[in-house]
């Protein structure tokens, strides 16, 4: 079979791209099988038509890898791939949509105010002070269409609000203001078809800073796995079946991350990830291991589905 990591990108998250596709390669190539990692980039597209894959695996995460604009590329060149399609990346990208649809499906969510970057300039103070009132301060500031907790802020007061938002804006044009709960963080890693969902794993994580950011997710130690996730039994029921709505919800497809964060009422849902992370200390790896399945069998037997699915037309 010849296999196509696609890989790097233009994103703000390329870095973390990159040690995604050079696990994904490192994982496939001991399997006997031709594999070539093409780096998206302006000459890709020469290299995979060149190459003539028979699958392609997307190690992509950010713009033009995540939000469905890869996925459409692919599919009007006639090349079959791994993950979910256009209407599920681009959907899952906007974090304030998935919220809407999370919503319309039954799952809980948080309270949120989204902010264009034309508005921003005409807020005023008495903006910040009545949005403290309604989120209740601190809470959180986001790009709306980014990963890896890029321009994220907790902000405690209007000062830090207003930085917050400066940071996002330099990400996105669209600027997510999000109340901040309090509890525990879990990750719900699922598996299979859009509508018959699986659960591969629930992982609670431990960050070792404030938030689970950027360092917490991507150096070794910035955060700890725990699988299963302590959770009461009804609990670790409600999340589970919460997941598999938004999978099925977002039309997810082959693999996904929904993360939740269980506050003082329960589980509530923050965002649906359709490429989530694939190196060393990622989460859907971690739980697949837990199940007892090595990161190249999870990672082949999802190339081997979406295959699959390709030739039965």
């Amino acid at each position: 079979m010849k296999i196509v990591v696609l890989y790097g990108g233009r994103s703000a998250e390329r870095e973390v791209s990159l040690m995604t596709g050079r696990e994904m390669i490192r994982a496939l190539s001991g399997l006997g099988h031709d594999i070539k990692g093409i780096d998206l980039t302006e000459g890709f597209l020469n290299e995979l038509q060149s190459f003539q894959p028979d699958i392609v695996l997307i190690g992509l995460h950010g713009r033009f890898g995540e939000d469905g604009t890869v996925q459409g590329t692919l599919e009007l060149l006639g090349y079959p791939y791994v993950g979910s399609g256009i209407l599920a990346s681009a959907l899952a990208i906007d974090k304030s949509m998935t919220k809407h649809i999370l919503k319309s499906a039954g799952i809980p969510v948080a309270k949120q105010v989204l902010i264009n970057r034309d508005e921003y300039e005409s807020l005023s103070d008495i903006f910040f002070e009545q949005l403290g009132e309604n989120l209740m301060w601190p809470f959180i500031i986001k790009p709306n269409s980014e990963g890896s907790t890029f321009g994220l802020t907790l902000a405690h007061n209007v000062e830090e609000a207003k930085a917050g938002l400066d940071l996002a804006l330099q990400y996105d044009s669209r600027v997510l203001i999000e109340e901040y709960i309090q509890g525990m963080e879990v990750t719900v890693a699922v598996t299979g078809d859009t509508n018959q969902p699986d659960i591969l794993g629930v992982i609670e994580i431990i960050p070792m800073n404030e938030l689970y950011d950027y360092h917490s997710k991507y150096q070794v130690g910035g955060s700890q796995h725990i699988i299963p996730a302590r959770l009461e039994p009804e609990i670790m029921q409600e999340i589970e079946s919460y997941a598999k709505k938004a999978y099925t919800a977002i039309h997810c497809q082959d693999y996904a991350r929904i993360d939740f964060i269980i506050g003082k009422h329960g589980p509530i849902a923050l965002e649906v990830n359709t490429l989530p992370g694939m190196t060393s200390t990622s989460l859907v790896p971690d739980a697949a291991r837990a199940q007892g399945i090595s990161f190249q069998d999870f990672l082949f037997s999802l190339v081997q589905t979406a295959y699959q699915r390709s030739i039965s037309g």
